[in-house]
């Protein structure tokens, strides 16, 4: 038995019900960059997930009214750094909204990929990827990038999950 308001037929889903029982979903926190007319974008994303392995494929969901929205649209490329337990940091200064765009990057040690984005050091693995389909959905845009080449680190740490709103470390 459902009651009125928790997603049944009967009524619209509450947004913070919905808020906080997706925030019971452990998810991995990566930095996603792109690099449009000369300037660094970053964000901090948990919505990362692979599409397909032929060819290889991936996702990530982008809000629309964030500067890497457009820009990674513009851009056409993008890098994924996989973040290490000892990066949360990183994640939060990349989370901050309204943080000066021009010298973001100076607070975290990267280094650039063929494709010109940054890839954060230190991270577990990170990904080069060519946009390749855009879905508009609802708020955001799920963003299909082709993934162009993929590194693992050579000694991996525990890594940083997202969960019930804070961010923990799985070994």
């Amino acid at each position: 038995m459902t009651a009125p308001g928790d997603g049944s037929a009967s009524g619209p889903v509450d947004v913070d019900a919905y808020r906080h029982v997706m925030g019971r979903v452990a998810k991995g926190v990566c930095v996603l960059t792109t690099t449009s007319a000369g300037q660094d974008h970053a964000l901090t994303a948990d919505s990362v997930t692979s599409v397909s392995l032929d060819p290889v494929l991936l996702l990530i969901c982008v809000e629309t009214d964030a500067r890497f929205h457009d820009a990674v649209l513009e851009s056409g490329t993008f890098g994924v750094s996989v973040l290490a337990a000892e990066q949360r940091r990183l994640a939060a200064w990349f989370a901050t909204p309204g943080r000066p765009l021009p010298g973001q990057m100076d607070r975290a040690p990267h280094t650039r990929a063929p494709s010109g984005v940054a890839l954060l050091d230190g991270a577990l693995a990170t990904l080069e990827c060519v946009v390749r389909d855009v879905h508009p959905a609802g708020d955001h845009s799920i963003i299909v990038g082709e993934v162009a080449a993929a590194r693992l680190a050579g000694d991996p740490h525990a890594a940083l999950v997202h969960f019930r709103g804070q961010y923990s470390a799985l070994p």
